[in-house]
């Protein structure tokens, strides 16, 4: 067990830097990790104006647990948490190291909220899938911190506060999901159609975008009492929260800038935030 004494000097390991970004990414399908697209351009262009991370703690939409969880592994495995893609998906690795000094820094941080050190889990697709683009060396350790699917959305506001300092220890924090995400209605025959939406598609977005640009995150974290719109945009939260633990990070008089701001497949966005 590690006392606070311990938890002080593991804190002394990350030095301090100049503040870094807070992100969130669209990922979309598990494809874009290995498919050339305008998303995938995006999120190397966004890679070009990063500073060199000491770590990376990604909040990824595919690891929903009961309680909280960061993953303190030294070598994380590649999860490939999908089904019926090519077996070329399948071959890929993304293998960054861990950091259990950052998992243990996390933990103390997040109190008095328990927070679980897991060695069973990895980097999901939700994260490497991204992350790769950014770093395609694999040359920056990476973590995860779980989203409890126990909590709503204020929770995990007021969690991912509680991580801002990270941001001035070198530390990239990432969260990874879609904004409006519905697979039961995913057009297929159009999933190549640029920019395509439903009606309730194109008015979430907008809505969505509105308030992010505004600086207005309480109807976002209310989002369960917005529109109908909203309510088919989100039918479930798990995409959606890693947002949330974006938002939480912004500090005052930073600056909101959206990018891969568009549509797929009638009811999925790649919209991703730019938090500086």
């Amino acid at each position: 067990m590690n006392t606070l004494n311990d938890l002080h000097k593991i804190s002394g390991s990350f030095s301090n830097t100049d503040k870094m970004p807070a992100l969130f990414l669209g990922h979309g399908s598990p494809m874009n990790a290995i498919e050339e697209n305008q998303f995938v351009a995006g999120f190397r262009n966004l890679a070009k104006t990063l500073p060199q991370p000491n770590a990376i703690l990604c909040v990824s939409a595919h690891w929903f647990t009961k309680g909280t969880k960061v993953t303190a592994m030294g070598m994380p495995r590649t999860i490939h948490d999908f089904g019926g893609f090519p077996q070329a998906l399948f071959d890929v690795q993304y293998p960054a190291k861990g950091s259990p000094e950052l998992a243990l820094e996390t933990k103390q941080l997040l109190l008095p909220t328990e927070t679980e050190l897991d060695h069973e889990w990895g980097l999901d697709h939700g994260a490497w899938s991204v992350i790769k683009h950014l770093y395609p060396d694999a040359n920056v350790p990476v973590i995860q911190l779980s989203i409890d699917y126990s909590k709503p959305a204020q929770f995990h506001f007021d969690l991912a506060r509680k991580l801002s300092e990270l941001r001035h220890k070198g530390i990239l924090i990432i969260g990874s999901g879609n904004i409006v995400h519905n697979l039961r209605l995913v057009d297929y025959h159009n999933f190549d159609k640029d920019n395509y939406g439903y009606d309730w598609a194109i008015e979430a977005r907008a809505t969505v975008n509105d308030y992010l640009v505004d600086g207005n995150f309480q109807p976002l974290i209310d989002f369960e009492k917005q529109s109908k719109a909203l309510q088919l945009a989100i039918p479930t939260p798990e995409h959606y929260l890693p947002l949330i633990y974006t938002l939480g990070l912004k500090e005052k008089n930073e600056e909101l800038s959206l990018f891969n701001d568009k549509l797929v497949a009638g009811s999925l966005s790649m919209t991703s935030v730019k938090i500086m």
